[in-house]
């Protein structure tokens, strides 16, 4: 199915809606999605007891569709031995897959490959793995597209039963009419039982396995696995928005923890003396010194290890503290050792706002109040919002 939309403009529900896992909202308004997801936060923090809650700002997603920069697709099929799909598994089921070529919320670059790739392999002898039995090839697709530069990465994850050669492939991908560019094609074995991606051998058919994309005025070297921001447009509203909780910073060192490929670190450097951000997965570190070179950045500093050891080991007082951690939030003893480090304030960016006030209450515990709340729309047509709060010594 090809589709030719507006990015901001409502749309008519996708045909895959009612079936895909992907999204859960298209149907509802957008101004109407920002409500629901706005009161959700606040009832969060309300039933914790934090009654004054300085919402200052609810930031909207640039663009409501075709926003996704990167999809992570399985190979599976609607019925046992049905036709290969390649797509996202079906609401409440483990294996069931549906074909989303057309979907709403990614690039319409994702599009044509998802068609292409899938109308490849239905032409082939080559089967979808099959998770109980441990037998077949197909595995998933990972799709990652810089929206500011264009550059495109398409990684095949398969099992290594069979070696087939993909070069008939790669041209077909290397010829079709994109917007943007494609600048490599990744081939990854995967043997291991569990269905998430994982690499075991990385072979690189066509360009590099890597691309550039660009957030205001910093650019970033991604792999396939690097974690980034989905959203592009609305990652800058959100670190605008994290910005301005640093005008006047320029003499303070500061903390990033959880700093992943170090793009937050890097962004907000020119506001500060010092940023050392503290990253636990070593090739994310890797990343974020080698984007560092990239961006001719020389006053961050990223150290690799878990963020509860290091701030242990370190001890270092800072002014100024940034978090952003995964969706499960902050350790306890995370929280302790901030609360130990006492910096007159922190700026908490989450992803997941339940387990952010959840940490907040205990901060707040340790004498620490809320100065202001701003909820940034990363994730349209889904229930997840983004949001960063300041938090400050009473």
């Amino acid at each position: 199915m090809k589709v030719n939309i507006d990015r901001n403009k409502e749309v008519n529900i996708c045909d895959h809606f009612e079936l895909c896992g992907g999204c859960t909202s298209l149907d509802v308004p957008y101004e109407e999605q920002i409500s629901i997801k706005t009161e959700k936060v606040k009832h969060y923090f309300k039933e914790l007891g934090i009654k004054d809650f300085p919402l200052s700002q609810v930031i909207k997603s640039p663009q409501i569709y075709e926003y996704r920069n990167n999809m992570e697709l399985s190979f599976g099929d609607l019925e046992i031995e049905g036709e290969l799909q390649l797509g996202m598994h079906l609401r409440g089921k483990q294996y069931d897959v549906v074909t989303i070529d057309g979907c709403y919320l990614i690039d319409s670059d994702f599009r044509r490959i998802i068609e292409t790739i899938l109308n490849y392999f239905r032409n082939t002898d080559l089967k979808k793995y099959h998770v109980k039995l441990k037998e077949g090839y197909l595995r998933h697709l990972k799709i990652r597209k810089g929206l500011n530069t264009g550059e495109i990465l398409v990684n095949l994850i398969t099992t290594s039963q069979k070696i087939p050669d993909l070069s008939d492939l790669v041209e077909l991908l290397k010829n079709i009419d994109y917007k943007g560019k494609l600048v490599g094609f990744l081939h990854t074995t995967n043997d291991d039982y569990a269905d998430a991606v994982k690499i075991g051998e990385l072979k690189t058919y066509y360009g590099r396995d890597y691309f550039y994309e660009k957030l205001l005025d910093f650019k970033f070297k991604i792999n396939s696995l690097s974690f980034f921001q989905v959203n592009t447009k609305a990652a800058e509203k959100l670190y605008k928005a994290v910005i301005d909780h640093f005008k006047d910073d320029q003499k303070k060192e500061i903390y990033d923890l959880y700093s992943g490929t170090g793009s937050l670190s890097q962004i907000i450097s020119p506001h500060v003396k010092k940023v050392t951000g503290i990253e636990i997965d070593e090739s994310a570190v890797n990343r974020a010194r080698e984007n560092m070179k990239i961006n001719n950045i020389d006053n961050c500093e990223f150290i690799q290890g878990d963020v509860r050891k290091v701030l242990e080991k370190e001890k270092k007082n800072v002014e100024k503290i940034i978090v952003d951690p995964p969706r499960p939030g902050l350790h306890s003893e995370v929280i302790t050792s901030i609360v130990e480090i006492s910096p007159e304030e922190i700026v908490y960016v989450s992803c997941n706002p339940k387990t952010q006030a959840r940490d907040i209450q205990k901060i707040m515990y340790n004498g620490y109040h809320i100065v202001d709340v701003k909820l940034v729309d990363m994730f349209p047509h889904t229930s997840h919002i983004e949001s960063v709060a300041l938090i400050a010594k009473n």
